[in-house]
This record gives structure tokens, C-alpha cells and sequence, in this order.
């Protein structure tokens, strides 16, 4: 039963007025009122004036610490000396030439240093313009068309991506997106071998099968490494181009991504996010006889018919140069990781200690640096503890109660602190007391949530 008293929802616009009114002309301006769908929150997103290190202040004066963190862009916390002194100084040589450069170069040679297993890399202006390239380069490298992806594995906003995202996962994610593309997309099941097998039996049209290693969006379906392992031998057996989606991954899981910290290596990666340095930027990487069909080479046939042809105004813009390639320089040690994990660990732990001592129908899981959040009934069922090819990730991707998320996010904020949704990141810059007092938040908020009788 609700208690009387302020609501959340009241709390949360008494303490926003700028943000409301920001959210007013907003919607008047923007589509939606928004740039990304994930920044809707209800009953309306927070503007952020400042950022730095673990820390955001919002237009209403508001210190939080902020999970957010780009979108997991930002590894090493916002503002970094380093890298803004990178982006500075590029900015008074220029923001683009129109043209090659050498950063480029050195941002190129830093990426293949930190991953010794790939031979060439490919820039792009996104993580879905990345995961778009690598399964064109699939198709053009096997000479088959089908994709298969896995079920709550998301990549980028793009159509072929657009399948297999949410439950129910036989409709697209969107309106939209031509049936003709959907028919290109095979979806799966995630860390179902049968499945798998059964899908793929007798076909020989299938270019490539894409996925996030360290498990379906951010985390929340987590990996069965017994299953990725035995998807690695059998698409190198078949002929099939393995991609692996580390647009998160990417460089958070180590400093050569979950591939490293796996021993388990694709064939194509895709990468954003921290590459970039927190700006705009991604790239596609790979074997060279894969990456080479982007290659001009003295024959015009090949030129118009068989090369891969890819395009991009800001590919390898400078200023994303200047600060991924500080980034990857700063992180090649594994120190900020190191860091950022027993950050991870420590929070998820005392969330859990929470979650236990308040009896809340909810569960916090995660690997590394990544938080992910899971509120609703039946979470006793999930047994995060045990195998992953046992979850049941129609329900960890079902969310049943979308307004507690929405009301335990507000009254996070309230407290200090922005969690996304559903799953945060950590980075280098959050420190024991960010950890320590987000525990404490995430206490008060869940009370203020029960006495709105939202869980």
C-alpha cells in the first residue's frame, strides 16, 4: 500500500524546473525530445551543464555520480587532463582536413598494438556504422548473405540490427525496416547450442554470425563461455565470418577487450565508444583477407565490382584521433581496468547486501566494470550463479515493470546519483567513497520506491 505522503514523481519535478522546461522546448524542437531513445525517462530526462571525472552537474544545480559515463564511452571519467590537453591542441591545428593525417596513422598502429591478433583496422563514424561494415564485409568475403544473430543482442539502430533486440523477438525493433532485410537476419536463441545447430543445419548461405561476447545488451544476458567457444570452432569449420560486437567491450573488459580476457578471438570485431575517447568514432578490425576487400587496388574491375566500398565524412576525424589515441595509450597498462573491476565488484556487492536487507523483489549481476539491474518477479528463478546456457533471457530482457525502473531512476537522482535504466558502467575515475555513497543512495532510493508501492 502506498504511504501518504510526496511522490516521487512530485520530488523529482520540484527538484528539476530547468530540466522540465528544457524537456518542454524540447519537444517542440526535437523529434521526440530527444537524441537517443535510452535518455527517456519519465516524466522527463535530466540536462546535464558539467561533467567531470566520476561526477555531473545537472542544469538545476544537482551533483551526481554519474553511471552513465558517455554510455560507457568514457572510461577513464569525464574530462581527463590528458585527453582534453590532446583535444585542445588539435583543435588549434584543425578539426578536419578533408584528408588523411598521421594521427590517424598512430590511432591505427596504438589499436593493433593493444590487439596482436588483428592485422588491419577500419575507421567509421559509429558503433552501428561499424557493426553495419562488418557484415557487409562478411557477405563479400563468403559470397552468402544470411546473418545470424542471437536473441537480446543488440547492435546499433541500423536494419539489419533491428531484429532479435526485445521480446517479442520475431518483430523488428522498430517500425520501418523492409521485410526483404529482416529476411536477411536469422535470430537465435543466446548460449542455445541446439538452437544453434538447428538453425544453421544443411545451409550453406549463411556469411557470418555476430554477437556481443560479453553477453547480450551490456551484460544483461551474460556469455556461456563454453558455448562461444564451440560457435569459434565451428564457423572457422564452416566457412561462416565470426563477429564479435565490442562496441562495449571494447577496451573495458581489458586492455584488448573481452577477446583478451577470454582467449577466444573473431574474425571481425567492431568497436566505439572508448576507441574514440569518449567522442564520436568507431572502426571495424580483422584478419587481412577480410579487411583487404576494402583495398583499391590497379584493376577497375575489382575497383567497381568486387572491392567493399565504404565512405564517411568524419572517419578518423582528427580531434576523435587526438583522444582515442591518448585513451588507449593511458589504458595499456591495465592499471584504470584494475581499477575500474574492483570498482565494479565492490558496488555490485554492497547493491546486493541492500537488495537482501530491504527483501526487494530485484537483483544486480554483472562482469567487470558493468553493472545490470534486474527488477521484477521471478528474479529467484534466474540463478545468475549457475550456468549461463541456463538463464532464461526472454525473462532477464522481458523488464515487467517498467515504471519501477523508471521510479527507482528519479529517486536515484534525487539521492545523487544516475544509474541508467537497466545497466551502468563504471570507469577509472570512480573512487570508494563514489562507491560507498552510491550504496548508501541506492538504499534511500529503494525505500522511497517501496513507499510508492511501485515495487
Amino acid at each position: 500500500m502506498k504511504k501518504a505522503g510526496v511522490s516521487i514523481d512530485e520530488r523529482f519535478r520540484r527538484a528539476h524546473p530547468r530540466s522540465e522546461a528544457l524537456f518542454r522546448r524540447a519537444c517542440a524542437a526535437i523529434a521526440g525530445g530527444l537524441s537517443h531513445d535510452i535518455r527517456h525517462l519519465s516524466p522527463f530526462p535530466i540536462y546535464v551543464d558539467r561533467a567531470q571525472g566520476s561526477r555531473k552537474w545537472d542544469v538545476d544545480g544537482h551533483e551526481l555520480i554519474d553511471y552513465w559515463v558517455g554510455h560507457g564511452a568514457l572510461f577513464l571519467g569525464h574530462g581527463h587532463p590528458a585527453v582534453r590537453d590532446a583535444i585542445v591542441g588539435q583543435l588549434s591545428r584543425g578539426t578536419h582536413y578533408g584528408a588523411c593525417h598521421e594521427l590517424e596513422v598512430r590511432w591505427a598502429e596504438q589499436v593493433l598494438k593493444l590487439l596482436p591478433w588483428v592485422d588491419r583496422i577500419r575507421f567509421v563514424g559509429s558503433g552501428t556504422e561499424a557493426t553495419l561494415l562488418a557484415m557487409r564485409l562478411a557477405r563479400a568475403a563468403t559470397g552468402r548473405s544470411k546473418i545470424v544473430k542471437f536473441e537480446g543482442h543488440f547492435h546499433g539502430w541500423h536494419d539489419y540490427a533491428a531484429v532479435g533486440v526485445r521480446p517479442p523477438f520475431d518483430r523488428p525493433v522498430s517500425a520501418g525496416v523492409p521485410q526483404g532485410i529482416l529476411e536477411e537476419v536469422l535470430t537465435c536463441p543466446p548460449n542455445d547450442w541446439d538452437a544453434f545447430r538447428l538453425l544453421t543445419f544443411g545451409r550453406n548461405d549463411i556469411a557470418g554470425v555476430i554477437l556481443e561476447p560479453g553477453g547480450g545488451s551490456s551484460g544483461t544476458i551474460p556469455t556461456d563461455l563454453g558455448f562461444l567457444t564451440r560457435l569459434r570452432e565451428f564457423t572457422r569449420a564452416a566457412g561462416m565470418v565470426l563477429i564479435f560486437d565490442e562496441v562495449i567491450t571494447g577496451f573495458r573488459f581489458a586492455p584488448g577487450g573481452a577477446q583478451q580476457r577470454y582467449e577466444i578471438y573473431a574474425d571481425l570485431t567492431t568497436l566505439a565508444k572508448i576507441v574514440a575517447g569518449g567522442l564520436p568514432g568507431g572502426a571495424v578490425v580483422g584478419s587481412a583477407p577480410i579487411m583487404d576487400q576494402l583495398a583499391f587496388r590497379d584493376d577497375s574491375a575489382w575497383n567497381r565490382e568486387g572491392r567493399v566500398g565504404h565512405a564517411g565524412t568524419f572517419n578518423a576525424n582528427p580531434l576523435t584521433a587526438a583522444a582515442g589515441l591518448v585513451t588507449l595509450e593511458l589504458l595499456a597498462d591495465a592499471q584504470p581496468h584494475a581499477k575500474a573491476d574492483r570498482a565494479g565488484q565492490n558496488l555490485r556487492t554492497g547493491m546486493s547486501e541492500v537488495i537482501e536487507k530491504l527483501g526487494v523483489d530485484a537483483c544486480v549481476y554483472g562482469e567487470s566494470s558493468i553493472i545490470n539491474l534486474f527488477l521484477g518477479p521471478h528474479r529467484h528463478g534466474l540463478a545468475l550463479e549457475g550456468p549461463a546456457s541456463q538463464l532464461d533471457h526472454r525473462l532477464l530482457m522481458g523488464h515487467p515493470n517498467l515504471e519501477a525502473y523508471h521510479q527507482l531512476r528519479c529517486a536515484l537522482i534525487l539521492q545523487g546519483v544516475d544509474l541508467p535504466l537497466f545497466h551502468g558502467w563504471l570507469s577509472a575515475a570512480h573512487s570508494d567513497e563514489d562507491i560507498e555513497r552510491t550504496i548508501r543512495a541506492f538504499g534511500a532510493a529503494l525505500r522511497l520506491v517501496q513507499d510508492d508501492a511501485t515495487l
